[in-house]
């Protein structure tokens, strides 16, 4: 849909550097103000930065601050619901390891939620803050469970009844509660809000929109450098039935990491990204059974001499994976990262077998036992291709944490089962395309002998416990 709107893209530096000197006097007005903040004030003033995708302008001082927030705890037993939540929330998603003891003093003794909580407008605030700091729970956290039930039936019951600022507020959050969300898709929205209700500091909401402006125009630069990228390549026309999704990939890229200095991963997950979209495509949706055999065995040579033996379609797309590997080796070894270059391309060759074996599940109507397909899933979720791709803009990175990332750490694996297992959700209907082609809820629904409405409401337990676990 965005064609080629971003190939004549000129980045006005006049304009730019206009939005830097402002964002520079900006910043040390919100700085003070921050440095003075104290108790609630000073984590609704974190809460708001982070919000507004402000925060990477004060990352010292807000772990200072926070750091004195998380050692007065004699404090919490004076707090409201609204303070009590936001802490508990701030605290964990900085990795403060805090207890949802805290929440104690809320319900009663059979741990239920208090349901005649009055609706005045300060205790929408407390149940919206208690909704947020419910979606940072882990497992064997009942408190917490119940208090994400209960906040979603609270909120939705007096949506109706409120008013323009928190009505924006409680919508958005119901949509996208801001531990699952992506930052970056939500800044816009906080700062109409922040400015609509009329409370928040005016060089706050100024920082904001010259700020957002700023990234936005760094953003339109790199799509431009990436259209042009793209465009050499000609596989729009050259792949018809591969998705040409780059602007989608990118913003990939710009969720993990949307501040400046991250210019290189936001590329490398786009080309990274289209990559892998393209195998996908190939495999799943073009290439016969022998043909994806034959991919999947030259990908393994991974040796351009034994390119003739594939098909005109596929020597393109072995052609493109090869570039892009070439380009990503040059950048490691740049940036003295050269350890990664012979990963990047053996999690590209596990790629290929994973949905070549999936393929085949699926075309030969063979679909294995529910957990046989859960494990090739954590490959078909890119999640190693994906990963590694970040090492030559991650400074702190080594080998060893590399060797870390590939020894399936419990984070890994549950971050790749969740994305497979969400995505399984939402295209399940159309890959099942009428009941011709099994699906893995078809896999589910066999193996466990269940319903299928029983299967996604099983999916999306898998997908919460997969959040507890990350």
């Amino acid at each position: 849909m965005w064609g080629d709107t971003f190939a004549t893209f000129s980045l006005d530096h006049q304009l730019q550097e206009k939005y830097s000197k402002e964002i520079e006097t900006l910043k040390k007005e919100v700085k003070s103000m921050l440095m003075a903040a104290t108790s609630t004030q000073l984590m609704v003033l974190i809460d708001k930065l982070e919000r507004l995708g402000l925060s990477y302008h004060f990352e010292a001082e807000i772990e200072d601050k926070l750091k004195q927030v998380y050692d007065l705890e004699e404090e919490v037993a004076d707090h409201d619901l609204f303070t009590t939540a936001l802490r508990f929330r701030l605290l964990r998603q900085h990795q403060y390891h805090v207890s949802c003891d805290v929440f104690d003093k809320f319900v009663s003794k059979d741990g239920k939620w208090d349901l005649e909580i009055s609706l005045s407008r300060d205790d929408i605030e407390g149940v919206l803050s208690l909704y947020e700091a419910a979606h940072v729970r882990i497992r064997d956290e009942k408190v917490l469970d119940e208090a994400a039930a209960f906040t979603i039936h609270r909120l939705k019951h007096v949506l109706p009844q409120l008013e323009s600022a928190i009505k924006e507020k409680v919508e958005l959050a119901l949509q996208h509660p801001i531990h699952k969300s992506l930052p970056l898709l939500n800044f816009r929205s906080y700062i109409n809000i922040y400015e609509g209700e009329g409370l928040t500091n005016e060089s706050v909401v100024k920082l904001s929109k010259f700020n957002f402006n700023f990234l936005q125009n760094i953003y339109k630069k790199e799509l431009a450098e990436l259209t042009s990228w793209w465009n050499k390549y000609e596989l729009k026309s050259k792949l018809p039935y591969a998705r040409d999704r780059l602007v989608e990939c990118y913003i990939w890229g710009a969720a993990l990491r949307y501040e400046p200095q991250f210019a290189y991963l936001r590329a490398i997950v786009a080309k990274t990204m289209q990559l892998v979209s393209i195998m996908d495509d190939t495999y799943d949706n073009y290439g016969t059974l022998e043909e994806d055999d034959l991919l999947t065995d030259i990908l393994e040579k991974w040796n351009l001499d034994e390119i003739d033996v594939l098909p005109d379609f596929m020597k393109i797309v072995y052609r493109f994976i090869m570039s892009v590997y070439e380009d990503f080796e040059r950048e490691a070894e740049q940036q003295g990262k050269s350890f990664a270059a012979p990963h990047y391309s053996e999690s590209l060759k596990e790629l290929s077998r994973a949905y070549n074996q999936e393929q085949k599940w699926i075309m030969e109507r063979k679909m294995p036992p529910f957990e046989e397909y859960m494990t090739n899933s954590v490959f078909t979720s890119c999640i190693y291709p994906m990963f590694i791709a970040f090492v030559p803009g991650m400074k702190s990175v080594t080998e060893k944490e590399v060797q870390w990332l590939l020894s399936e750490p419990k984070i890994v694996i549950s971050t790749a089962k969740m994305g497979r297992t969400l995505e399984d959700l939402g295209s399940h209907e159309r890959e099942n395309r009428d009941g011709e082609m099994e699906t893995v809820v078809d896999c589910y629904m066999k193996d466990k002998g269940v319903s299928k409405q029983q299967t996604i409401y099983e999916f999306e337990q898998l997908v919460e416990n997969g959040w507890k676990d990350v």
